[in-house]
């Protein structure tokens, strides 16, 4: 269910195993529950691009900066708590307006109930009403799953880094994918 407020979308579902799950923008008063969950993830992360955790403080500034400059930066709240973060950045510079950064997390507990595909849709449809053009992302090859979900929601792959990270003792490849609106993901 969509429910449109004040320019805002909140969407409320039922998860995989029964949990009610929420995507809200996220406010300053998230400010510590995302710092926990954000801790929480880089702790268990292998496929996480992230190995610092911002203090509270610099978490407000951030919330205030995405939405000072439109960007999309929702959590994903279970029962009152932050349990996994989505956001897009839009292209900073006027010629790449039309484009957007997508990065999302989400805790060991909120994983495998479904949330991920709910939120690759959730942010697909806040692109399209604001109107971009490309949505990028980035994904390590061995994360099998993420790449098969944005392979089956329209994402092409644009390139690859080879031999970009190291993880658990071994090289692994950056594979770079987009998601094109005009053409509903395919490739032109």
């Amino acid at each position: 269910m969509l429910l449109k407020e004040l320019s805002t979308t909140i969407e409320q579902f039922e998860a995989k195993d029964g949990t009610t799950v929420t995507f809200r923008p996220a406010t300053i008063q998230d400010s510590k529950g995302i710092v926990n969950a954000v801790e929480e993830i880089v702790a268990e992360g292998t496929y996480l691009q992230k190995e610092t955790v911002r203090s509270v403080e610099e978490e407000r500034q951030f919330i205030n900066e995405m939405k000072s400059n439109e960007n999309m930066y929702i959590v994903v709240d279970i029962n009152g708590k932050v349990s996994g973060l989505a956001r897009v950045l839009r292209g900073s510079l006027e010629m790449k307006k039309h484009t957007g950064l997508f990065r999302t997390w989400l805790t060991p507990d909120a994983q495998g109930k479904g949330i991920g595909k709910k939120l690759m849709s959730y942010t697909l449809h806040w692109c399209k009403l604001n109107k971009f053009h490309k949505l990028c992302l980035t994904v390590f090859a061995s994360n099998h799953v993420a790449v098969e979900l944005y392979k089956k929601v329209g994402f092409v792959i644009e390139g690859i880094q080879k031999e970009q990270v190291w993880l658990n003792g071994t090289f692994d490849d950056e594979v770079f994918m987009a998601y094109f609106f005009q053409s509903g993901g395919e490739e032109k």
